[in-house]
């Protein structure tokens, strides 16, 4: 038998809403999507759990600081080619800040932005269009096509 082996990373993404109903998207800076809107989130880095990850790239990519304990998970996506730099597999949080939270780019987003729920822009990068829907509706994230139960 011939066994192959395959390079995953691993991720986490955001979701962060306001109770009036608004979602925080950044702009992508880079390759892949670049100028795309997107979760913000990133890579894990060695020695940090994904919560831990989530809260890093929040506050790095747009000001936004929570605490990482208030995160609350709610899926893992990992369908092979959801980023076309090769096999990744994110777990997503949802962040509840308050309405006037002030937002700041940095990192590797050119821009951030709250949008209202319902009028989000037509594409988002990767399958976080996917990924939101999960989270909007409330959903275990094995509900969703691209989505595993935790």
């Amino acid at each position: 038998m011939t066994e192959t082996f395959e390079s995953i990373r691993f991720t986490a993404d955001v979701v962060a809403l306001t109770p009036d109903g608004r979602v925080l998207l950044v702009e992508r800076q880079w390759p892949p999507f670049e100028g795309a809107w997107a979760l913000p989130g990133g890579h894990v880095d060695p020695g940090e759990t994904s919560r831990q990850a989530a809260a890093r790239e929040l506050e790095e990519e747009t000001g936004v600081r929570v605490d990482a304990a208030e995160l609350v998970q709610f899926g893992a996506w990992d369908a092979p080619g959801r980023d076309p730099r090769g096999r990744y597999v994110t777990v997503a949080y949802l962040a509840e800040v308050p309405d006037d939270t002030p937002i700041t780019a940095g990192d590797d987003a050119s821009s951030a932005r709250w949008w209202k729920w319902n009028e989000l822009p037509q594409q988002l990068a990767f399958d976080h269009a996917a990924i939101l829907a999960t989270a909007l509706r409330g959903e275990p994230a094995g509900t969703a096509p691209t989505g595993t139960a935790l």
